[in-house]
């Protein structure tokens, strides 16, 4: 199970905190690539509008919020740009509003008005997720609409839990709670949760079986293991190589001995 956290920062604390609760565990670092497919749109505020497509309408709904807050403000005075958030669609905004020459930037950082262009007039780039307008493709290409791959190379912070008792990975998960969000919180338990299934099940087969292949063997014609509960089942799939990774894994904490196709307890 690995644990995902924001910042190295973060991974050297909970790695130190998780080692300290007598949790086995190993930080890593990776290199990695965001993908994302969008449709980009380039149109005044209101000819999108009329397009009545949900994603864009949400999408122009969160616009037009922070348009109303950031012109509500430079109607009356200059703004400083310490007091501008750097979130993505904020700067979106300002974007916008200096492509239309509604705003400028003077050199003492201060942002100034120089015409109040009505929103529904205000030309924009809007770009929505591909995956969201699917279904209006053909009509987003005809009104001018192009598909815009965004690749983002960053780097990604891990903890991997080396334990497969349900308890030491309820313990790690208790303490990765000030980490991480909830869904990436969630995302780990579900992973914990079978691996360590899997893991008691390859134990107790072990009991009988003493080859290798025939342990592999038997439990890729089980896929999937399916783990009952209260509100839902959860199923188990795995690869032959993922398998042979966790055997090695049950070796390295002390469970099992595998030496070529034979395989039994410490």
């Amino acid at each position: 199970m690995r644990i995902e956290v924001p910042s190295k920062e973060y991974l050297s604390e909970l790695s130190k905190r998780l080692s300290k609760a007598g949790i086995m565990n190993k930080p890593k670092e990776e290199l990695d690539w965001e993908i994302n497919h969008m449709i980009s749109l380039r149109k005044k505020f209101n000819e999108l509008k009329n397009l009545k497509i949900e994603s864009i309408l949400e999408r122009l709904s969160q616009f037009e919020n922070v348009y109303s807050e950031i012109m509500g403000k430079l109607r009356t005075r200059e703004l400083n740009l310490e007091e501008i958030s750097d979130e993505p669609l904020v700067i979106e905004v300002l974007e916008a509003l200096v492509e239309n020459n509604c705003v400028e930037f003077s050199d003492d950082g201060k942002i100034k008005l120089l015409r109040d262009v009505p929103l529904e007039e205000l030309e924009i780039e809007l770009s929505v997720p591909a995956d969201e307008v699917l279904e209006d493709l053909e009509n987003l290409e005809r009104v001018g609409g192009k598909l815009v791959t965004e690749v983002k190379l960053l780097k990604r912070y891990y903890v991997e839990i080396m334990e497969v008792e349900l308890e030491a990975i309820q313990r790690a998960l208790d303490i990765a709670e000030e980490y991480v969000d909830e869904e990436a919180l969630l995302e780990s338990a579900i992973a914990g949760i079978a691996k360590s299934a899997l893991s008691q099940l390859i134990l107790s087969l072990v009991k009988d079986i003493r080859k290798k292949d025939e342990l592999i063997d038997l439990l890729l014609s089980s896929e999937p293991i399916e783990i009952g509960g209260e509100h839902g089942d959860l199923r188990i799939y795995f690869e032959e190589e993922a398998l042979e990774d966790l055997l090695k894994e049950l070796q390295t904490l002390g469970y099992l001995k595998v030496k070529g196709n034979r395989i039994w307890f410490y």
